[in-house]
């Protein structure tokens, strides 16, 4: 069972928590006579908020790459570079800046790209470039990384011991073990969808605390945020009745296990193909992730 629900956020972000070993990576990555560091990974990892944890109390300068703007020329540097420009003059005029922060350099128009690229060649620049994992990147900044101009930071997901330290910050105390372990699991490294969706499960009272501890507990439904909505919407859809069908089965019955002989395995095959399912070396099905059965 699920309810639908639209989630208050949070008014302010949660304390930044864990990620020593990354911050340390980084911030070494920006000392006299390094040229910086790109760090990669899915929507909602966390690279913005580590990036900017990384050069507080710096004096840096900051750009945005965002779709709307992709036509532009120079558009991410309007607030930096006069209004009609050339490549070769932007690169004197930002001469002068030592550290240039780079966020949603996937979104960068082409010209801004190119003049990232370029502050990247001449070294006198140091570069923090964040970039989303399954977005085209444009040539000019994947580049930087794959031309070695500068080391690349893959971003692994929070692990558990810390995402529980962040739920005990947000919950204002420990949550029980369970309780940590399905959050982990429905977000599967998505900070973002777990502050939406645990600011949800708190603000709908489904969190409780435990009466013979002071760990807060939730058993109830998986709240339908508007979060969990879009990150499922563009996956399911793509389905059709009889996908749908099967995908509701699944969320009612997962994992199935073989013989599947009430399932068409072209059907099957289809659902894998789009990466809706996933079938384990058992022959058991399960829903490729564990969000799309409540959606």
């Amino acid at each position: 069972m699920t309810c639908e629900q639209d989630a208050k956020t949070l008014e302010l972000p949660w304390p930044f928590t864990g990620r020593e070993d990354e911050l340390e990576l980084i911030r070494g990555s920006l000392t006299a006579g390094r040229p910086g560091i790109v760090v990669t990974g899915p929507a909602g990892r966390g690279k913005t908020r580590l990036m900017t944890e990384a050069v507080r109390g710096s004096d840096c300068a900051r750009i945005t790459g965002t779709p709307e703007t992709r036509s532009l020329p120079f558009a991410a540097f309007a607030h930096l570079l006069p209004e009609s420009v050339t490549l070769h003059r932007a690169v004197q005029l930002l001469s002068g800046v030592r550290l240039l922060l780079v966020d949603d350099a996937h979104l960068l128009d082409d010209s801004s790209a190119a003049l990232v690229h370029q502050l990247a060649v001449h070294g006198r620049t140091r570069l923090v470039v964040v970039v989303a994992d399954g977005h085209p990147v444009p040539g000019a900044v994947s580049r930087l990384w794959t031309g070695e101009l500068l080391p690349r930071l893959a971003l692994e997901p929070l692990p558990r011991e810390e995402t529980a330290q962040l739920l005990a910050l947000g919950a204002g105390g420990p949550l029980e073990p369970l309780t940590v372990n399905r959050l982990y699991a429905l977000c599967q490294g998505d900070l973002r969808l777990l502050r939406d969706l645990f600011g949800a499960v708190r603000e709908g009272g489904l969190l409780t605390r435990a009466t013979d501890s002071d760990e807060w507990t939730w058993r109830g439904p998986v709240p339908v945020t508007a979060t969990v909505r879009e990150r499922t919407a563009q996956v399911l859809a793509h389905t059709g009745p009889e996908e749908r069908e099967s995908l509701e089965r699944l969320a009612f019955a997962e994992p199935l296990a073989a013989p599947l002989d009430d399932f068409d395995l072209d059907l099957l095959e289809r659902l894998e193909t789009e990466a809706l399912i996933r079938v384990d070396d058992q022959g058991a099905v399960r829903l490729a992730h564990p969000l799309h059965g409540p959606a």
